[in-house]
C-alpha cells in the first residue's frame, strides 16, 4: 500500500519560508543537518544561503535534481533550468497566496467596488432561488 505522504525533507526540495525576514520566499533545501534544521538557498529569489529550523518553512511538490551540499552557481542553474519559478505559479498555492495579497492591497474604492459586485451577484443568485422555490411549492 503506498503511502500517502510525499513531502520529504530532502537535498532539493523547494520550500516556502513562512516566517522571518524573508517570509513568502522560495529556498532550496542544500542540506539536511539534522533531524530539525537544514541549509537552504534562495538564488534567484533573494534568500541567502543559511540555516532554518523545518518549522520555519513549508514544503512544496517541486524537487530540484541537486548534489548533496552544492554550491551557489550549481543550485542556480539547476533551479532556473527546472523553471521553479514556472512551476510555482502554476501551483493552487500560490495563486491563493497572490490572491490574498491583491486582496489585502486593494484600496477604499476598490473595496467599495468588489462589495458592490458581491451584493450585485447575490441578488441574482437569490432571486433566481425564489423563482425555483416558487416553482418546487406549485408543484
Amino acid at each position: 500500500m503506498p503511502t500517502p505522504f510525499r513531502r520529504y525533507v530532502q537535498v532539493g526540495r523547494v520550500a516556502l519560508i513562512n516566517y522571518g525576514p524573508d517570509e513568502g520566499k522560495l529556498a532550496v533545501i542544500v542540506d539536511v543537518i539534522d533531524a530539525n534544521r537544514v541549509l537552504i538557498d534562495g538564488p534567484t529569489t533573494g534568500v541567502r544561503r543559511q540555516s532554518l529550523t523545518t518549522k520555519r518553512i513549508a514544503l512544496t511538490d517541486i524537487v530540484v535534481s541537486i548534489p548533496h551540499g552544492a554550491g551557489n552557481k550549481a543550485v542556480k542553474k539547476a533551479y532556473i533550468a527546472a523553471d521553479v519559478d514556472g512551476q510555482w505559479a502554476k501551483t493552487a498555492w500560490a495563486k491563493k497566496r497572490a490572491t490574498r495579497a491583491k486582496k489585502a492591497n486593494l484600496g477604499d474604492f476598490e473595496r467599495f467596488q468588489a462589495m458592490l459586485a458581491r451584493k450585485k451577484a447575490n441578488a441574482i443568485v437569490n432571486a433566481k432561488t425564489q423563482v425555483l422555490a416558487k416553482q418546487a411549492n406549485k408543484k
